[in-house]
C-alpha cells in the first residue's frame, strides 16, 4: 500500500480582470477496493458557491459559481490517499483465460451499451488492416491480445507533449505513430471496439517514483493522464495504459471514468471578457509518496 498526495494546480491567465461562468471541475476520486480517499481539499483564488453531483457515469463533479472578477483564476485540489496494488486480472468466475473472440453474455452486452460503439467506418485502410491483423500477432487469447496492442502502442509509438485540450482522432495518431497519452488511449480503445470489447476512457494521475537502477521515467507524469479500461467476462474490467504499457499498475490513479476523451476533462468552464483577454493557462500535477516519518518522496515533473 502506497499513502499518496496528489496536488493539481490549475491557473488561467487573463490581460485584463473578467468575470466568470460556471466551472465544471472533476478531480475527486471515489473510493474502491484499490483506493481509499483519506482527505480531499479544493481551493479558489475567487470565493466560490460549490454544488456536488454525480454525473451519468457515477463520477463525481464539483461546479463552481464565483464571484467577482479577477485577472488570474487559480483552482488547486488536494488529494491524499492509499493506493493498494492492483489485483493481477483473475478469471474469478471461469477460472480459465477468456477467449477471443469475445463472448458477452445477453446482460452485459446491453449494460456496456455504447462502450462498443465504434466510427469504424470513418477508419483509413491501412489502420483496419493494421487492426485487423492484431490476433494473428498474439493469439493466446483476450488478455494476451489487448496486452500485446497495449505493448505495441507503447513500443512503437512516439510520446509527445501536446497542450491542446482536445484528443486527437486515432487515424490520426496511427498515421503520425505519435501522440500525447490521451491520444494513445483513445487508438487503443478504437482498436478494442473494433475487435469486439467493451472498452472505456479513464483520465486520473500517473504515480512515478525516483527512478531506480537505471529505470526510465514514466511518460505522463506532471500532468493529467489518461488510460484505458476494458471489459472481460469472468474478470471485470482492465487498465491498459498504451503510453507506459502498464497493465493493472498500482502506478495509475483513477479520478474518472467516461465513454469517450471530451467527456473527461477536469476543468471546463467560461469567462466573460474581451475575447483577446485570454492569456494563457498554465496545469501543474504533483505525485507525492508520504513515506515513514511523514517525509515525502516527490515524483519528477
Amino acid at each position: 500500500m502506497k499513502r499518496l498526495i496528489i496536488t493539481h494546480r490549475t491557473t488561467y491567465r487573463y490581460a485584463e480582470r473578467v468575470s466568470f461562468g460556471p466551472h465544471r471541475m472533476m478531480l475527486r476520486p471515489r473510493d474502491s477496493h484499490e483506493m481509499r480517499l483519506i482527505s480531499a481539499t479544493l481551493t479558489t483564488s475567487l470565493p466560490a458557491d460549490y454544488a456536488w453531483t454525480y454525473d451519468v457515469f457515477g463520477n463525481e463533479v464539483c461546479t463552481g459559481h464565483f464571484s467577482g472578477q479577477a485577472s488570474e483564476l487559480e483552482i488547486e485540489s488536494r488529494l491524499e490517499i492509499d493506493r493498494f496494488p492492483s489485483a493481477v486480472p483473475t478469471h474469478f468466475l471461469s477460472g480459465r483465460e477468456t477467449p477471443f473472440p469475445i463472448v458477452y453474455s445477453a446482460d452485459e452486452a446491453i449494460d456496456l451499451g455504447a462502450t462498443m460503439l465504434t466510427s469504424a467506418e470513418t477508419y483509413p485502410d491501412d489502420l483496419r488492416v493494421w487492426i485487423a491483423g492484431l490476433p494473428r500477432r498474439y493469439s493466446g487469447g483476450a488478455m494476451d491480445l489487448l496486452t500485446g496492442l497495449c505493448q505495441e502502442i507503447h513500443g512503437t509509438f512516439t510520446y509527445e507533449t501536446r497542450f491542446e485540450q482536445s484528443t486527437q482522432d486515432p487515424a490520426l495518431t496511427f498515421r503520425n505513430r505519435s501522440g500525447a497519452c490521451r491520444d494513445f488511449a483513445a487508438l487503443f480503445i478504437a482498436c478494442a471496439r473494433l475487435l469486439g470489447f467493451g472498452a472505456r476512457f479513464v483520465s486520473g494521475y500517473l504515480f512515478d517514483p525516483i527512478p531506480e537502477n537505471g529505470e526510465p521515467a514514466m511518460q505522463g507524469a506532471g500532468a493529467s493522464h489518461a488510460w484505458a479500461d476494458v471489459y472481460l467476462p469472468d474478470t471485470g474490467w482492465v487498465e491498459f495504459d498504451p503510453t507506459n504499457g502498464l497493465v493493472a499498475s498500482d502506478r495509475l490513479i483513477r479520478i474518472a471514468v467516461v465513454r469517450e476523451p471530451h467527456q473527461a476533462l477536469p476543468i471546463s468552464g467560461s469567462f466573460v471578457g474581451t475575447p483577446s483577454a485570454f492569456v494563457g493557462l498554465w496545469v501543474g500535477v504533483d505525485v507525492e509518496q508520504v513515506l515513514e516519518g511523514r517525509e515525502l518522496e516527490v515524483a519528477p515533473a
